[in-house]
């Protein structure tokens, strides 16, 4: 499914319908350039599972936790992940994920080491506000967007 937004609110308002529909257990791996608009989705991610809008990048931080009353989301940066020892190290294995929802920032990086299940979003810039975002989750949200 792909959907074209024209401005940072657009994409934030696709993430919020997105965002309402996942589930404990959902794994979303973004793939997209830098300034692609990966922690503006991941905002309204975040406001669709009811965590408010306080999101910003884990690029330093490497993960950053936004924690809600029934479930939290964990917003990961990989970019400076090569190897399996540089994902471990990050703590990653660590998170409850079965029972909460997972963002990773530059996916590319740890791909093969991703569940079978995993949503990829790509984001695409196509102009200066314009983005291009591709959801490949089987039409599991494609109901969202008719």
């Amino acid at each position: 499914m792909t959907i074209t937004t024209h401005s940072p609110q657009e994409t934030v308002d696709a993430a919020v319908k997105l965002g309402k529909l996942l589930k404990a257990g959902d794994m979303i791996a973004f793939r997209g350039g830098l300034g692609a608009g990966k922690t503006t989705f991941t905002r309204g991610l975040a406001i669709g599972l009811g965590l408010g809008d306080n999101v910003s990048s884990p690029t330093f931080a490497l993960v950053n936790e936004y924690r809600g009353d029934e479930i939290n989301l964990y917003h990961f940066d990989m970019y400076r992940i090569e190897t399996e020892d540089d994902l471990e190290s990050t703590g990653f294995y660590d998170y409850d994920f079965e029972d909460n929802v997972a963002v990773i920032e530059w996916s590319e990086n740890i791909s093969a080491f991703l569940p079978k299940d995993t949503i990829y979003i790509t984001i695409n810039s196509v102009g200066e506000n314009d983005r291009e975002i591709i959801i490949e989750d089987g039409d599991r949200f494609a109901a969202a967007w008719d």
